[in-house]
């Protein structure tokens, strides 16, 4: 009695895993094909103890369906993540620099085992994964745990910052300067992460790319908190203050108002958002106010568009553009 106790145990193990490894809308299975594969893997069947057990699992939430098609079968209709999902997810993978080659390709394989199998060896064969685009430190899902449960637990982390630089040779060499921060956000911008935080000794917020960062560890010193160096008080809203950041350059942030041609309202639609506040328009331009971190960044996210946008106000501000335009004119006309 034990031993047809167990065997109905591991059939019905074997064919939840069954069904979501090898099946799908394309790819049907008989009770008989079914009971086939099972006898493979040593485990004894027949055919109305699959209906029983197909029955159980769809009580269980299984989303076991029979085609009635040419292929009559049965198939796994739905699961938690589908095809198109797995590959937005895939996609997200491919282009982020911040994860190794090595690392990539790992993530690539665990997102498709929650696909079917001939689902996911089809995905596979367009997934392209370029180690000369990717980041090289391996620290950084480790690093990435450790930051987070620092924010969580509101801990300081120090760690080791590396830049490159060009040796006197002309040979590329890295050099690593120490930190000690109150960290406060992790966000993912323009393919790369970062880590939002306050270094000690300023005032101010500091950006840090996570694939630059080694030897991180929690220190037992409370944070800073983030209320005495940015507006925000009681949440760090990381989606707000990505969208007022140009390229992850930090600055000051103000009131800003532009004039911008009408040909590109789509691109400031997209930067700003669809509730952005038109302040006037006319047949060839419309003129927007809207807050953001004022700095490097902005200042060449707003000349890539040329006459396209022109700075109202604040007037320092457009002073700040003349003079980078009057210094590159000066570059180019030396």
């Amino acid at each position: 009695m034990e031993k047809g106790a167990n065997n109905s145990k591991r059939r019905l193990l074997a064919l939840a895993a069954f069904f979501k490894e090898y099946t799908d809308e394309e790819h049907t299975f008989s009770a008989v094909e079914i009971c086939d594969y099972l006898a493979q893997q040593g485990i004894v069947a027949e055919r109305k103890a699959i209906y029983s057990d197909i029955e159980a699992l769809r009580e269980s939430g299984y989303d076991i369906l029979c085609s009635r098609g040419s292929s009559k079968g049965f198939f796994l209709a739905s699961r938690e993540f589908q095809e198109a999902e797995a590959r937005l997810m895939i996609d997200a993978v491919q282009t982020a620099r911040f994860i190794t080659a090595k690392k990539s390709n790992e993530l690539v394989q665990k997102i498709c085992g929650l696909l079917s199998k001939p689902v996911a060896e089809k995905m596979l064969d367009k997934v392209y994964i370029h180690s000369a685009n990717k980041g090289r430190n391996e620290e950084v899902y480790y690093n990435i745990d450790l930051l987070y449960r620092a924010i969580c637990d509101k801990k300081q982390v120090s760690f080791f910052y590396y830049h490159h630089y060009v040796a006197k040779d002309l040979s590329i060499k890295i050099t690593e300067r120490s930190f000690a921060v109150s960290p406060y956000a992790l966000i993912w911008s323009n393919d790369h992460y970062y880590l939002i935080s306050n270094n000690n000794r300023y005032n101010n917020l500091m950006h840090t790319r996570i694939d630059r960062i080694k030897k991180v560890k929690i220190l037992d010193r409370p944070a800073r908190p983030f209320a005495e160096v940015c507006e925000y008080e009681d949440t760090f809203d990381s989606a707000d203050y990505e969208q007022k950041l140009f390229n992850m350059f930090s600055g000051v942030e103000q009131r800003v108002t532009m004039r911008c041609a009408n040909s590109i309202l789509e691109e400031i639609l997209d930067r700003f958002g669809n509730d952005t506040a038109i302040v006037s328009r006319n047949a060839d331009n419309f003129t927007v106010s809207v807050n953001v971190i004022t700095g490097e960044g902005f200042i060449s996210w707003v000349m890539q568009y040329g006459g396209r946008i022109e700075i109202l106000a604040p007037q320092e501000l457009r002073e700040s553009v003349c003079r980078r335009v009057e210094s590159l004119l000066c570059q180019y006309q030396d």
